[in-house]
């Protein structure tokens, strides 16, 4: 296999740049001092739940999960529900984070 140029990489660097900038950017200059319609703002509004959502899930759940056994797995799964009980009563991410922290240092120990 080639090792990569530096004019490969700088194409590749540029263009990711590019990218990304025009994908964080150019809404926020084109939709500046317009209104969107309330169905898509409420739509919008999911995006930062639905994306915890995702990472929460992909620390929790995986193909080979059980592997090593029933107890390491369920041990984060546990840790979960109590975080879901805890944000449920306290509506605090604070007590969230300090009780999911604590479930899962306890559930290690056994």
């Amino acid at each position: 296999m080639e090792p990569i140029t530096w004019t490969q990489f700088w194409i590749v660097f540029v263009t990711c740049a590019l990218t990304m900038l025009a994908c964080r950017v150019l809404p926020l200059f084109l939709l500046k001092g317009r209104s969107l319609p309330e169905r898509v703002e409420e739509a919008l509004s999911y995006i930062p739940s639905a994306a915890f959502a995702a990472l929460v899930a992909n620390d929790l759940l995986s193909p080979d999960m059980f592997a090593a056994g029933v107890w390491p797995a369920a041990a984060p799964l546990v840790a979960a529900l109590v975080v879901v009980v805890v944000a449920r009563l306290t509506k605090s991410l604070l007590w969230c984070a300090v009780a999911g922290v604590v479930a899962y240092a306890l559930l290690m120990m056994i």
